[in-house]
């Protein structure tokens, strides 16, 4: 559903993409992350034909961003990041407004239809000043989907939404990948890996890592990880120099509760951990694998300065 190959964006002498390529399928969720200024909303406005790209190709749904942008822009809908709401309209008046632009048929009835579906028909006739901001990215998700269009791409969906409202805009991007292709981007790096089928994430305008989050845990995690919590002992240094010493132990790291363990590939540390706590006349008081999250993954990635390393 979108083709990116080799796409380039020069701002005068700032090269905010650096020759991307990726793809994603028909009923994919993909979240696209990185950094403040590493591209992610550039891309998103190329693909939205809302701006040509310097080199490179974009295409959605099999029409070019640029040569075919009226066709594109037909079966994308968009979520920016600052929801495009006329505050003195009404709900439904606004989203009927926008099926009317679209040339949707039987507007009034359609709108009706999506604000069921992104949970706002109940304020249909609320002022759009008058409802929260929870309430306007989901006004803002009910134009994107109005004439029901096979690709959506959402910028930020959950910015400056309270937790609540933000679980509920994630279950209900979950359920729209049921149906549609789609593309958001997002800092809550839980929520992408509790909602996306894949990932991308770029840094200073190139991808630096693309693949499903577990694919990703076992290319940067080259043995099993271990929580380690131990009770009765003379000081954290000690705990850590013992674990470091196990044979097949590759790092310790001190926690602020307890110690990351992680092993060699292959190796299974575990009997040897219990075996040197008991040793030493310490209590094991936890033991369990420790995963790599989306987070880890995502500093890994992007904090990393003055290597060439990319996966």
């Amino acid at each position: 559903m979108i083709t990116v190959e080799s796409l380039t964006k020069r701002y005068g002498r700032f090269m905010a993409l650096r020759g991307i390529s990726f793809q994603a399928e028909s009923g994919e969720i993909l979240g696209f992350l990185g950094p403040n200024g590493a591209g992610k909303t550039t891309t998103m406005r190329i693909l939205t034909g809302y701006m040509p790209p310097t080199s490179g190709r974009a295409a959605v749904a099999g029409y070019d961003v640029f040569a075919d942008s009226l066709e594109v822009r037909k079966r994308v809908g968009y979520l920016p990041e600052t929801v495009p709401l006329y505050p003195d309209m009404t709900v439904h008046g606004y989203v009927k407004y926008v099926a009317e632009l679209r040339g949707v048929p039987q507007a009034a009835s359609r709108a009706d239809d999506v604000l069921r579906l992104v949970g706002m028909h109940t304020r249909r006739d609320s002022l759009i000043r008058n409802i929260s901001k929870g309430m306007r990215q989901r006004v803002g998700l009910a134009q994107a989907l109005i004439h029901d269009p096979p690709v959506l791409i959402l910028d930020e969906p959950t910015i400056g939404l309270d937790p609540r409202q933000t679980l509920e805009v994630r279950d209900l991007v979950r359920s729209l990948g049921k149906n549609h292709t789609v593309m958001f981007s997002t800092h809550i790096l839980s929520e992408a890996e509790q909602v996306c089928d894949r990932v991308v994430i770029i840094h200073r305008g190139e991808i630096v890592a693309m693949d499903k989050p577990q694919a990703l845990r076992d290319q940067l995690q080259k043995g099993a990880r271990l929580f380690v919590r131990v009770g009765k002992a003379e000081s954290a240094e000690s705990v850590r120099k013992a674990l470091q010493n196990i044979a097949g132990v590759a790092r310790v790291e001190a926690l602020p509760d307890g110690f990351s363990v992680e092993a060699r590939r292959d190796v299974d540390v575990r009997g040897r951990i219990a075996q040197a706590v008991a040793a030493a006349g310490w209590e094991l008081l936890e033991l369990r694998p420790l995963a790599m999250s989306l987070e880890d993954i995502f500093l890994e990635l992007t904090v990393r300065e003055g290597t060439n390393e990319r996966l």
